[in-house]
């Protein structure tokens, strides 16, 4: 059994084309007069995407292939960019109490009075700004920063940064066909997020 994860990105050229987006589940319970009772059976939603829709050429097959090979299907994790949500903007991602010294990154979506808190464990690296002033390092596997001097009582730890999404091939294989010299057709390749925290 293998949780194993690359810390490598899928190729973000093939992943520009992707199509999919955020998931949740939800089970609906209607009752005879019609009324509904919905239940939420994930408090976090994950990501799901066809890249096949990425494929423009042969190199591009290739190349999804390559490491579609090196991944052994589902059985390792990557780094995946989904265009359509990779950057956080001001986000604040706590408040120092004069002693906490460990912050993790989040991202807020807000809608109205209502927010919805995601974990960002994939940041990537160099792309991180805080206004916090000091020596800190960031762990761009987990996530995490670590202050060397924890961040005052009061101040509120405010981040700029791109992340990627942990995920993985949810197929163990690729069927590709042929449609003439140089071309070729591959109905779909999905890929999951996974939940690592």
């Amino acid at each position: 059994m293998s949780n194993a994860f690359h810390e490598i990105q899928f190729p973000p050229k093939i992943a520009y084309g992707a199509s999919g987006g955020p998931e949740f589940s939800t089970t609906v319970v209607t009752s005879i007069n019609g009324f509904e009772q919905r239940n939420i059976n994930w408090l976090h939603g994950r990501g799901k995407w066809d890249v096949s829709t990425g494929i423009k050429n042969e190199q591009d097959i290739s190349e999804v292939l390559a490491f579609f090979r090196a991944k052994h299907g589902k059985a390792y994790g990557f780094r995946f960019k989904d265009w359509s949500d990779y950057k956080a903007v001001e986000q604040m991602i706590g408040t120092g109490d004069g002693k906490e010294m460990k912050f993790r990154l989040c991202k807020h979506y807000k809608s109205g009075t209502h927010e919805y808190v995601r974990l960002i464990s994939k940041p990537v690296a160099g792309s991180l700004k805080i206004s916090v002033a000091g020596n800190y390092t960031l762990d761009s596997t987990t996530g995490i920063i670590i202050f060397a001097v924890p961040p005052a009582a009061g101040q509120e730890i405010i981040c700029d940064f791109e992340f990627d999404v942990p995920a993985r091939f949810d197929t163990d294989q690729i069927v590709v066909r042929a449609a003439g010299p140089g071309r070729f057709v591959v109905d779909s390749i999905p890929i999951t997020e996974i939940r690592n925290i």
